[in-house]
């Protein structure tokens, strides 16, 4: 027997069905996931889900430009939470209504509901098996401020938020001295959270400071010589979901927001080794305490953040 909450969903896809054969899909999220996911709708509604993929900045320029130039093709973007914020300041979302926003933690549903948390990413410390044993890592962050640890860690280029949420918790000057320290530290610094998880993998580099935990989860289901630990203090940051202003096919769209909202769609992340958003599916991906980044404070602080970001890390590791 159909719940009327189910009966909904079912209706909204099958509306979509009808008038909307297709819709297209800007995301971030790696296509060993989207894939899945984008065919999962697709055999529910028989909608076709066009998917175009790439890093979060990327997908972020390619909405803005088009929507300038009033070139109409996306439906529906997912990618990071604070880069979601900053297309919804430029007004190229839709406000969505979606019937599983009471599933999801209120606090983190943006008021203005022009794009919707649908997974987390949280900053976890991934580590090479055959490398490093796991006793061997620190309980906490500040442990990685050992001379031990000099030549053997990684960060990702651009986790200027991770460094932002880390200070502001420690509390101003302490928090800048410990970022200062892990500077001298000279990290290996590479761009995007799959290269880095692939080369502590491949044990290029040893321990990741700022791995998504999704990454390493995948990576390891796969056999692969890594493994993850929440290290304290563990930052999360949400990922969200948005229908497209001007979306071409906008039932169909939402209903593929609904689907990924959907605990079918939210159960499927998991499956794939993802953090799902709703509290109606439960995954030990998540089982540990952390604090979220907030978009809104990582925009309108970006400047400042990632100015002293690339003072520390960026230069630095230019004159190596």
């Amino acid at each position: 027997m159909r719940t009327p909450l189910a009966a909904l969903v079912i209706f909204l896809c099958a509306s979509a069905s009808a008038q909307e054969k297709s819709l297209t899909l800007y995301t971030s999220l790696a296509p060993t996931e989207s894939g899945p996911l984008a065919q999962a709708f697709e055999k529910k509604t028989g909608v076709k889900v066009e998917l175009w993929r790439a890093i979060s900045e990327k997908v972020v320029q390619r909405a803005i430009t088009e929507a300038r130039a009033r070139r109409y093709t996306v439906d529906v973007v997912e990618t990071n939470g604070p880069e979601m914020e900053m297309m919804a300041r430029e007004k190229l979302f839709a406000e969505l209504d979606s019937p599983h926003l009471a599933d999801l933690p209120a606090a983190a549903v943006p008021k203005h509901r022009l794009w919707i948390p649908d997974r987390m990413n949280f900053f976890v410390v991934a580590y090479n098996t055959a490398k490093v044993r796991r006793e061997e890592l620190p309980k906490d962050y500040l442990g990685f401020l050992d001379p031990k640890w000099k030549g053997r860690i990684g960060i990702e280029a651009t986790d200027a938020e991770w460094m932002a949420t880390l200070v502001k918790k420690w509390g101003g000057e302490p928090g800048l001295a410990h970022f200062r320290k892990l500077a001298e530290l000279r990290p290996d610094v590479r761009k995007g959270h799959v290269l880095l998880a692939e080369l502590i993998a491949a044990g290029e580099i040893q321990v990741g400071l700022t791995v998504y935990n999704a990454n390493a989860e995948s990576m390891k289901r796969k056999g692969a010589p890594i493994d993850w630990l929440p290290v304290q203090p563990v930052v999360a940051r949400p990922q969200g979901i948005a229908v497209a202003r001007n979306a071409p096919n906008p039932k169909a769209a939402r209903a593929f927001v609904d689907f990924v909202l959907s605990p079918e769609g939210q159960a499927l992340l998991v499956s794939m080794g993802r953090v799902p958003a709703s509290t109606k599916v439960r995954t030990h991906l998540n089982d540990f305490e952390y604090t979220v980044v907030d978009p809104v404070t990582v925009l309108d602080e970006q400047e400042k953040w990632n100015r002293l970001w690339e003072e520390l890390f960026i230069r630095g590791e230019a004159k190596r």
